[in-house]
């Protein structure tokens, strides 16, 4: 939740620099055709929908041309959790992450790599960059060997061990992990990015990182999200961005 609140100011006060309208809220009962017309680019925070009117609206509205933009959490399933793997569309097809397969802790910085430096939301970053403080994912499908995924940036080499722990699996030794990908059949991509540091230890929730606080990683964000929106707008026909972002609060 330290990173939503953080988004909805960061997103907020970005809007009137690159102009265009930011909206929020986080009644999911808005996830429906009427309302998802009104918007150009939706911005998933944290979770995803869970009601079957809420999963076919936004399927019609990722199906017919819309955009999307998903956070951390945003792609996380577990089955049995509280977020079951349920919906085979959302993270088999359109993500294609499918389930969460662990992650590291405590949320660290990383070195990462950009792997594509052709599309439009890397192409003014740096062939490598340090991270905002974050909590690494991993998943159980492997997105190299979908060929509608194109990873965009993945964690570098010279990151590990990356995590703290204190469990052991808890921090990685090396391995692949794309942590930014799109899916070329829809308009849409996802950043794992969107866990900032807590104090947990002497439970204050004071905040001790944040996420937007990286200029080198907002110009991903913002690069990402004018790319969406001038798809969007040029399929459309249509002269102004209106975003709109769901969480449940």
């Amino acid at each position: 939740m330290s990173f939503v609140h953080e988004a909805n100011r960061w997103f907020s006060k970005t809007s009137g620099e690159y102009h265009f309208t930011y909206d929020s809220t986080n009644n999911w009962n808005n996830l429906n055709a009427d309302f998802l017309a009104q918007f150009q680019v939706v911005l998933f925070l944290d979770t995803r929908p869970d009601s079957i009117p809420q999963r076919k609206a936004f399927e019609m509205y990722m199906e017919n041309g819309g955009a999307w933009m998903g956070f951390h959490f945003a792609a996380f399933s577990l089955t049995p959790s509280s977020y079951p793997q349920n919906w085979d569309w959302y993270h088999n097809e359109f993500l294609g992450s499918g389930e969460y397969d662990g992650n590291t802790w405590r949320p660290t910085s990383a070195v990462l790599k950009v792997e594509n430096r052709n599309h439009p939301a890397t192409r003014n970053l740096p062939e490598k960059f340090k991270s905002s403080l974050n909590e690494w994912y991993k998943w159980k499908n492997d997105l190299r060997k979908n060929p509608d995924i194109r990873v965009l940036v993945s964690i570098d080499s010279s990151s590990f061990p990356l995590g703290t722990g204190p469990k052991l699996y808890e921090i990685w030794h090396g391995g692949d992990y794309p942590v930014v990908w799109t899916n070329t059949n829809y308009r849409m991509i996802y950043i794992n990015m969107g866990h900032n540091d807590i104090d947990y230890e002497h439970h204050t929730n004071k905040e001790l990182s944040f996420t937007f606080d990286n200029p080198t990683q907002n110009q991903l964000i913002i690069d990402a999200l004018l790319w969406l929106g001038e798809k969007n707008i040029k399929a459309n026909e249509k002269g102004a961005a209106k975003l709109e972002h769901l969480f449940v609060d």
